[in-house]
């Protein structure tokens, strides 16, 4: 089904270079996910930092959660809370 949405999107590939680039979409996720790893953990914390980054890896998981994100404006798994310098009152 990948290869055909492909072959249809008006590409110049041929068969061949249809079927290599449907192969390595969901390699090619997986390893910006590995790529974006630690700076999701600095954000969110390790393990939410690890769950967010596992459902980004997933080749159909990670786009719908992608998607998702972007029509409701924000992340599904919140960044951690900074902790603000606020002043004691004396």
């Amino acid at each position: 089904m990948l290869e055909d949405l492909i072959r249809w999107s008006g590409s110049q590939l041929s068969d061949r270079g249809a079927e290599r680039l449907a192969k390595a979409l969901p390699w090619i996720g997986g390893a910006i996910a590995v790529l974006t790893v630690f700076e999701a953990m600095q954000r969110k914390g390790v393990v939410r930092g690890g769950v967010d980054t596992a459902l980004n890896a997933l080749p159909v998981v990670g786009t719908m959660k992608s998607m998702a994100e972007a029509v409701r404006g924000r992340d599904f798994i919140a960044d951690r809370r900074t902790r603000s310098a606020t002043s004691r009152p004396r």
